[in-house]
């Protein structure tokens, strides 16, 4: 999927990005009362590509999932929707079948995949820790 991919699946599913000045996470979700979902991006903290479409499908998985919470939500809530936000995005970023292929045609380093799929290093270990353990706990196995 490329990048434009993900603005347009953001576009037709009626959800806005806006500008915003984040300099501490470099994007946010949230969801109003209405159930209508928006996406801030702080493009001046994301310099480069790969890090704005990992934090840009992470942030549409938040809506594609529902996985919001308050921040008084405690810290397991709170990693349930990461990881559920997380796990969309890489099905959408990296669909097993295409990480598969890209192993076989000879992409076997993380950092030579990262590059492949335009990902960030840190993005593709937890892509490997979904599809071969079924968990993202990369600190686990990296």
């Amino acid at each position: 999927m490329k990048t434009t991919d993900l603005y347009q699946e953001a576009k037709d599913t009626d959800i806005p990005i806006l500008i915003l000045d984040i300099p501490k996470t470099g994007s946010m979700c949230m969801q109003s009362e209405s159930g209508r979902c928006y996406i801030g991006m702080d493009y001046g903290v994301l310099p480069e590509e790969s890090v704005r479409r990992v934090h840009l499908a992470h942030e549409l998985g938040h809506c594609k999932t529902g996985a919001f919470y308050n921040r008084w939500a405690a810290r397991d809530v709170r990693k349930k929707h990461e990881n559920r936000a997380d796990k969309w995005a890489v099905n959408k970023l990296i669909p097993v079948d295409e990480l598969d292929q890209a192993v076989a045609d000879g992409h076997t380093e993380l950092w030579d995949l990262a590059d492949h799929f335009g990902v960030t290093e840190e993005f593709m270990r937890k892509a490997v820790c979904w599809y071969t353990h079924g968990n993202l706990a990369a600190e686990l196995y990296f």
